[in-house]
Formats: structure tokens, C-alpha cells, sequence
């Protein structure tokens, strides 16, 4: 035979090997597991195949699958992927950072952040150099009340480092403001004495169970305690109160402790309903012509309108009335006084700070927090700051002139993920100034969304108080989420 032909014969060999082996491997495969339906076909013993799928010291399949024929078949049993070999991986599993998974600067990897270069840290929240200065640094670790880490940790490069010492992990937040020891049952030793989970400090009780840390069992079933609280409308204490074995406890209670304007069996009442919103601080229902039950008015003779405030004497209908107290505003009385008849008593009574025909001007959103009118820069002309020459801004806080280069007042403006003014506003002199487009966006570092501030009646903060970082911060002598509820005595 020639070398020519003898090459020939070998490559066929060849060829016929290759077409073979795929089916021999699947054969191969087949003898071990011919499929998943039946466990008798597996060529392994059990305890062999469990041996594959377990994790050392640990549960099978990691507790997230089923072994077959020593191969984990992974299970969705709550939100996300299971991957690995022993399902030993998932894809929510990483830590976060002020809501970023690996804080925005690292990877997923099984559990574990893979930090980008330039970071370390759990969740890739801590720089390797840092920028900031010391001052800097703790002003961008304190919490809403002023304090360094919550007094729960250390400040570190503008990020709090929570004391978790024995590893155990119940510190944890932004600025350490969670502490879920608090949740951990003096008896029992266990969070929410096995009840319950822990969110921050506070325990969610399972159906049929209460109590701060669900200590206690409810005496009827879970379904007779969802019927109990069941209001008509078919919310739960609706929507206003907590259920605890079949009572409800309603919410916004009034704070000085007397009986509270929400009330009923399942909080079906709301006595807010019967107040327009410049009578907050007064007693008076109905405007003080009419009975309030349930949150409806039920008007004395001589008066109408949801709240009766409308006199039947009035040549005006009730619409046209409201109309003409309203004006370019989405309220009557831009939600500042009293209409009668047409005409706007501004209040609170005594307090010239408002005023307008239709009560549009409150000259109190020039004042800051201290009481300093436009910052001492500027004269206030219906509720807005007209600034003097060399400053400018919403109070007239921003000096127009600056002692500072670039480079020293961005670093003043960079938010803890080191974005300028958090991507919303313009950095001047040390100083964010957040867009003027964007009316909601305030705070430092234009971090916060006045969006999230309570309403009343359509107003952030009743309009007796200021949205601070979705908060509202009320103004002396008022109180309650939205400062819609009035605790001093009596106006001059």
C-alpha cells in the first residue's frame, strides 16, 4: 500500500472515532442518570449521590434544591437565581450600600462583592484614598439628628462603618441607624422570639402572633382576626391603623394624648374630614356650624358645604363661592384661610405674615429654620426673597462672590458616592444649589425628594412647616406627620 493511501485509511478512522464518541459519552451518561422522572435508574448509590450534593457541614443542595443522581437541581423559592454546584450561590445575596448592590463599585460574584479597583470594603463602600477632609468626612457620616454613625459606628472617608464586633451583622444602615439586637427576646434569646422577622430594629409578627417582639399568640384563628379588622371598604383597619388579634389600633392618634381623630372599629373614622386646613389649631368641627360624625358634617340650619362653611344666605352658590376664593390656586383660599361668601379670612388669625386676597402670599417660606427673614440678605414680597445686591439664591444665602478655586469648592459639593450634588444641582462655592426646575429636590448634597413629605388637603406639610429631607419640620406650635395639628394655646 502506497503513503498516499495509507493516510487516507487513517483519516477515515479518525472521522469514525469522532462520530462515535459524542454518543458513547451520552451512553456513559445515561448509565449514571437516565434522567431525572426516577431515581432507580441512577447507577450511585443514595448515599453516594447525596454525599456529591452536599455542602460540607451544611444542607443539601445548600437547602435550595433537590440532589439527583449527585447533580443539584436548584429551586426558586423566593426572589432571584440560585446558581452553583451546590446551589450554594445567589444572585441578592451581596451586600449593599445606600441601596446599591456592591455599592455601585464592584461585582456579584456568589455572594461576594468583587470590588472595582480603587475600593474595598463588604459591599465596596470604602475608597483606598481618601479625599475628603476630616470635617468634611464626619458631616457626610451624620444621621438626620446630627450624630456621627448613630453613635453605632465609625466614620470613615464619609461612610459609616457600623460596630459589629462579634460579626453577627445587627448594626447596619447608612449611618448604623438599625439595630436589630433590639429585636432579640431577653427570654428566648431569638429575633422576634422565632415569630416574626426584624426590619430595623422592629419585629413583623407572623399571622397570629404580637407583641414588640412577637411574644405573645393571638387566642383566635388568622382568618377570624383578618375578618374582625376588615373595614367596610374591605381594607384592613382601613389602611390607618394595625391589626393586632382582630383590634385595631389606629394610627395618627393626636399627640397630646387625648382621643384621636381617627377612629372606630376598623378605623373607619377620620375626624380630619370634618376640619378645613386653616382651622387645624382650633377645636372647631364643621366649621363650627354643623356636628361631625364619622368624618361628615352635618350642618346647622343656615349652612352648607362639605364642611359647612357656606352660609345659605350667601347670593353665591356654594361652587361659585369656592371659585372665587380660589383663584390661580388648586385650594380655596390658597389653603390659608376661611371662605365665606366669596371672601378670604387669612389665618392664623393675628399672624400678618399672611395675606393676599386669596391668602396666596405666606411670607413665612422666607424665613429659615432660626427665623432669619431671606437670610439677612434680601426683603420677602409675597413669600418670596427679592435678594441684595452680591447674593442670590432661594433665601438669599449664596454669596455671589467666591474665595474659593474649583477644585476646593467641588470637593465640598461631592455626596458619600462622590456624584457632584448628587447629579441634580450645580456646585457654588462650597455649596450645592440644587435645579430650579426640579422644585422638589432639596438638601446639602440635593439628596433629598420634598415629594416624600406627608400632605394634608393637597399641601406638603398643611403649609405649616417646611419638607425637610422628607420630613417636615413644623413651624412653633404645630405638630403631627403633616403639621396639620395645632398644640399651643392660643394665637395673638
Amino acid at each position: 500500500m502506497c503513503a498516499q493511501g495509507f493516510l487516507k485509511l487513517v483519516l477515515l478512522l479518525a472521522a469514525s472515532l469522532l462520530t462515535l464518541l459524542p454518543a458513547s459519552l451520552q451512553t456513559f451518561s445515561l448509565a449514571l442518570r437516565s434522567g431525572s422522572r426516577s431515581v432507580s435508574s441512577c447507577r450511585l448509590s443514595r448515599a453516594e449521590s447525596e454525599r456529591r450534593c452536599h455542602v460540607p457541614g451544611g444542607k443539601l443542595c445548600s437547602g435550595r434544591g433537590h440532589c439527583d443522581c449527585g447533580v443539584c437541581i436548584c429551586q426558586v423559592t423566593e426572589p432571584g437565581k440560585y446558581y452553583g454546584p451546590l446551589c450554594e450561590c445567589h444572585e441578592w445575596v451581596c451586600e449593599t450600600y445606600d441601596g446599591e448592590t456592591c455599592a455601585g463599585h464592584g461585582k456579584c460574584d456568589c455572594g461576594k462583592c468583587k470590588c472595582d479597583e480603587g475600593w474595598y470594603g463588604d459591599a465596596c463602600q470604602y475608597p483606598t484614598t481618601c479625599n475628603l477632609s476630616r470635617k468634611k468626612s464626619n458631616e457626610m457620616c451624620k444621621n438626620s439628628q446630627d450624630i456621627i454613625c448613630s453613635n453605632a459606628g465609625i466614620c470613615q472617608c464619609g461612610r459609616c462603618k457600623c460596630e459589629n464586633s462579634d460579626g453577627n451583622g445587627l448594626i447596619y444602615g447608612k449611618f448604623c441607624e438599625c439595630d436589630d439586637r433590639e429585636c432579640i427576646d431577653d427570654e428566648t434569646g431569638e429575633i422576634c422570639t422565632g415569630h416574626g422577622k426584624c426590619y430595623c430594629g422592629n419585629c413583623y409578627c407572623e399571622a397570629g402572633w404580637h407583641g414588640d417582639k412577637c411574644e405573645f399568640q393571638c387566642d383566635i384563628t388568622p382568618w377570624e382576626i383578618k375578618k374582625r379588622c376588615t373595614s367596610p371598604d374591605g381594607k384592613i383597619c382601613s389602611n390607618r391603623g394595625t391589626c393586632i388579634c382582630g383590634e385595631c389600633t389606629c394610627h395618627d392618634m393626636d399627640p397630646t394624648g387625648d382621643w384621636g381623630d381617627i377612629h372606630g372599629d376598623t378605623c373607619e373614622c377620620d375626624e380630619r374630614n370634618c376640619k378645613a386646613v386653616y382651622d387645624r389649631y382650633s377645636d372647631d368641627f364643621c366649621s363650627g356650624h354643623g356636628q361631625c360624625n364619622c368624618g361628615r358634617c352635618d350642618c346647622k340650619k343656615g349652612w352648607t358645604g362639605k364642611k359647612c362653611e357656606h352660609p345659605r344666605s350667601c347670593p353665591l352658590s356654594a361652587a361659585d363661592s369656592s371659585k372665587k376664593c380660589q383663584g390661580s390656586s388648586n385650594l380655596p383660599c390658597s389653603g390659608r384661610g376661611n371662605c365665606e361668601c366669596g371672601q378670604c379670612t387669612c389665618f392664623p388669625p393675628g399672624d400678618n405674615r399672611v395675606h393676599g386676597k386669596t391668602c396666596e402670599c405666606d411670607d413665612r417660606q422666607c424665613e429659615d429654620m432660626d427665623g432669619n427673614v431671606c437670610g439677612g440678605h434680601g426683603l420677602c414680597s409675597c413669600g418670596r426673597c427679592v435678594c441684595e445686591d452680591g447674593w442670590f439664591g432661594q433665601l438669599c444665602q449664596h454669596p455671589r462672590k467666591c474665595n474659593m478655586t474649583e477644585d476646593e469648592s467641588k470637593s465640598f459639593c461631592e455626596s458619600a458616592n462622590g456624584i457632584l450634588c448628587s447629579g441634580k444641582g450645580s456646585c457654588h462655592c462650597g455649596k450645592c444649589i440644587c435645579s430650579s426646575q426640579e422644585w422638589y429636590i432639596s438638601g446639602e448634597f440635593c439628596e433629598c425628594d420634598d415629594r416624600d413629605c406627608d400632605k394634608h388637603d393637597g399641601l406638603i406639610c398643611t403649609g405649616n412647616g417646611v419638607c425637610s429631607c422628607g420630613n417636615c419640620e413644623c413651624w412653633e406650635g404645630w405638630n403631627g406627620n403633616a403639621c396639620e395639628i395645632w398644640l399651643g394655646t392660643e394665637y395673638p
